[in-house]
């Protein structure tokens, strides 16, 4: 029988440049259960290299930490990737490494890249910024994603910037994806009204956490029987019985798609 969680997938950590330094692994997963959450995902820029401590940390205390990244595609349009394993992170990773120019971070103009530990110690640092597109487009993005075992969303694709809508003027009616994320500012049925073919496809909406403040002001109501990446893949894709209810403001809902 499936039952509701509450789970907001797009959040960044200190590891983004533009992700606030308060925005450790711990602060995260500790503010989504304040928060009531049940399941979050982890989606740095063009990087995964956060996500699996912050499993760990979710695991102890109760939290679903999906594994994920936002990546820049070559139109500069941002696609969020989710994968289910270790094997499956470090085959992206390799993808991400191979693929994002080699530019050396200005920390001064666009913000620490910090990897820290489960104590808040920083144990590394990515060299090159990771705000860069990666030189792949989202079709090539897709095959790799699927290649690997993942999942492919593209990100806030109403939003006014680093969007399909905006780096292309519209969402490709041929467009391969398992899901839509749109933002707060629009609902399902406004964007479906706009492009109609777009009916085909399951939307979630998320915080698109910088700020600590931020981990779950907007969240999804997943239906399923469990917290696991099989579960949410059912539900992106709305099958057997497994489904998605947006448009969530902590614990007030905004409207209902």
């Amino acid at each position: 029988m499936v039952a509701p969680f509450k789970a907001d997938l797009h959040i960044h950590t200190v590891l983004s440049p533009c992700g606030d330094l308060e925005m450790s692994p711990t602060a995260i997963v500790d503010r989504a259960l304040a928060r009531g959450l049940d399941m979050i995902a982890i989606s740095d820029h063009n990087t995964t290299r956060q996500v699996k401590v912050t499993q760990q940390i979710g695991k102890q205390k109760g939290l679903f930490v999906l594994g994920g990244v936002e990546v820049t595609s070559q139109e500069e349009a941002h696609c969020l990737c989710y994968f289910e394993t270790d094997e499956q992170l470090d085959a992206f990773q390799e993808f991400l490494d191979a693929h994002l120019p080699p530019i050396p971070n200005d920390e001064d103009r666009f913000g620490y890249q910090l990897i820290v530990d489960e104590n808040d110690e920083i144990v590394g640092e990515e060299q090159y910024h990771l705000l860069n597109a990666i030189d792949v487009d989202i079709d090539g993005i897709y095959d790799e994603v699927h290649r690997i075992g993942g999942l492919f969303v593209p990100a806030h694709i109403n939003k006014g910037t680093t969007s399909l809508t905006s780096q292309l003027g519209f969402v490709p009616p041929d467009l391969r994806a398992d899901g839509l994320e749109i933002n707060k500012f629009i609902t399902r049925d406004e964007i479906v009204k706009k492009f109609a073919y777009l009916k085909r496809f399951n939307f979630i909406t998320d915080s698109d956490a910088h700020f600590i403040d931020n981990v779950g002001d907007v969240y999804n109501v997943i239906y399923m029987e469990h917290r696991s990446f099989s579960e949410f893949a059912k539900a992106l894709r709305g099958e057997e019985g497994r489904w998605i209810d947006t448009m969530y403001f902590r614990e007030h809902k905004l409207r209902s798609l």
